[in-house]
């Protein structure tokens, strides 16, 4: 008897919180058909479609992984060419086809020039102090042409071509040796299986850290190389990462309290501290009268140089020189080693394409030992292979994200300053207005087309297009396609464990660079035969 008494009594004393708990939920419907019926009044007249909204997160809980193909579901829904979505408090402009991304890139290419404010930007890339993340503005003008004349000009470009072949032909070796090594053992045929990821990846690094920081750092062994590399993987690591502060203010308080901020902190210091290491000692050498030919100098030499003689006219701070370096690694190795991966990804899986590719590198080369950059001039269908990598496989399937500055009409539709803007890169490249059958990799379709990847054709932006487009695609594209062509000029390749090409996962990451989610793994076979048409 006592206990239903109790129970009745807490149901008593529970009443009001069942009745305000029904009230909350009615509340919050009335609010949301409010906002969603007064939204669709207000899109049909000004803004570009978007899908309904809830209150405080807005579109934010329909984002899935990976995101670029969440965004082209989305978009096929609301809005295939744009689609005005509201991440939390941030408004963002989701472009989908090549006539808008030309409207954003070309027509108002000045009003969409500044880029968004991100935590990440803040802690890690000197407090918007480099290229990739400035604020639009004298500061990043002048900085932008320091790294185009003095970093990526094409004079520069090619005074590391001897890095870049050097570094590739001991690539070459170690995959040689490799199949030496698995010839002349007994042990099962599995231990012949190369990781292709692996090796890129190793590639790039060592390349970016010659050409920038004047010496490798990918010994694990060796205390810098170790401590270079783990700052490689943790800066890719929380790049990927979402700061729900960037979108909800009010919720940032979140990101201290689940460690984030920490890392951020943390990582920013011990990257600061390895730059400063790297940086004087370039000063040291200098003062100790060590000075390399021009030829010679690295990424540090040449900053040093410009800040030294003043040449532009402007002071450049250690923390500028600093930042700029910390772009050649974030533009340059990751997203180098990632194309690297998916355009041989699909040469495995497309028999056929690898052949043709390997008949003209060899027919080109003949019987020489290594292929040089100068060979690569007439590799036409390797330049489409090229094409048809980034066309499907653009290392930053959503491009960087852009700013609206101002106020800005784009076809009837209002754009308010201070928008953020996503061009959905990965779209672009699959789109069937643009390419017959988009989802197969045929390399053929660019050998009589005009299309490029530079910033004039829109099908086509991996690097992006504009002000803000990547100084650093030249450096990119030669590197590529050396490797590639040295890869498929000395080694026959097959999928292990007798895989058929169908069997290869293709599935990608769920970041802002699309890696491939599992290594490329692939039996390599020296090329021995020396055809007499070669």
């Amino acid at each position: 008897m006592l206990e239903l008494n109790l129970n009745e009594t807490f149901s008593i004393l529970l009443q009001p919180f069942f009745s305000l708990k029904y009230i909350l939920l009615l509340a919050i419907f009335l609010t949301l058909l409010y906002r969603w019926s007064s939204y669709t009044i207000l899109a049909s007249v000004s803004a570009p479609p978007s899908p309904p909204k809830l209150p405080v997160i807005g579109n934010l809980h329909q984002l899935g992984f990976p995101p670029q193909r969440s965004l082209q579901t989305l978009a096929q829904r609301y809005g295939p060419d744009l689609m005005l979505l509201h991440l939390g408090s941030r408004p963002v402009l989701v472009v989908s086809s090549a006539e808008i991304a030309s409207e954003i890139f070309k027509t108002h290419d000045v009003s969409f020039s500044d880029r968004p404010k991100f935590i990440f930007f803040e802690k890690l890339l000197y407090n918007y102090k480099d290229i990739v993340s400035a604020p639009y503005g004298e500061y990043w003008r002048q900085v932008r042409s320091v790294c185009v004349l003095n970093l990526l000009s094409t004079k520069r470009v090619r005074s590391f071509r001897a890095v870049r072949l050097e570094e590739t032909k001991l690539m070459m070796s170690n995959i040689e040796q490799s199949c030496t090594i698995t010839s002349s053992s007994s042990s099962s045929p599995s231990s012949s299986v190369l990781n292709l990821s692996e090796m890129f990846m190793k590639l790039t690094n060592d390349i970016i850290c010659r050409v920038a920081l004047g010496r490798k750092y990918s010994d694990r062994g060796e205390g810098r190389g170790r401590m270079f590399m783990e700052l490689t993987v943790e800066l890719t690591e929380l790049f990927t990462r979402v700061n729900i502060g960037d979108y909800i203010p009010w919720l940032a308080w979140f990101t201290r309290l689940n460690g984030f901020d920490a890392k951020l902190d943390d990582l920013a210091k011990r990257m600061d501290g390895f730059f400063d290491m790297v940086i004087q000692e370039h000063i040291d050498k200098s003062n100790n009268g060590n000075d390399d030919n021009e030829d010679e100098k690295d990424l540090v030499d040449v900053l040093l140089s410009v800040q030294k003689e003043n040449a532009m006219g402007f002071p450049i701070d250690r923390v500028s020189i600093k930042a700029m370096i910390l772009d050649m690694f974030g533009g340059g190795s990751d997203t180098t080693f990632t194309v690297l991966e998916w355009a041989m990804s699909e040469l495995l899986r497309n028999p056929t394409v690898m052949k043709k590719l390997q008949n003209e590198v060899r027919g080109i080369v003949g019987n020489k030992k290594d292929v040089t950059e100068d060979d690569l001039v007439g590799m036409h269908y390797l330049m489409a292979v090229t094409k048809e990598t980034f066309r499907l496989h653009p290392p930053f399937p959503l491009l960087i994200p852009r700013m609206c500055n101002q106020d800005v009409k784009i076809k009837g539709f209002n754009i308010k300053a201070n928008t953020q803007v996503v061009v959905n890169a990965w779209v672009l490249g699959r789109d069937p207005k643009s390419y017959t059958n988009p989802e197969r990799f045929e390399p053929e379709r660019f050998l009589e087309s005009t299309i490029d990847y530079k910033g004039n054709n829109f099908e086509l932006i991996p690097f992006g297009a504009g002000r803000r487009g990547c100084p650093g695609l030249q450096f990119a594209v030669v590197l590529q396609e050396l490797a590639l062509a040295n890869i498929v000029h000395k080694f026959d390749w097959a999928l292990p464990h007798g895989e058929r090409e169908d069997d290869l996962d293709m599935t990608e990451t769920t970041g802002a660079i699309a890696h491939r989610k599992y290594p490329l793994k692939a039996v390599a076979t020296p090329f021995q035969e020396r055809d007499s048409s070669f």
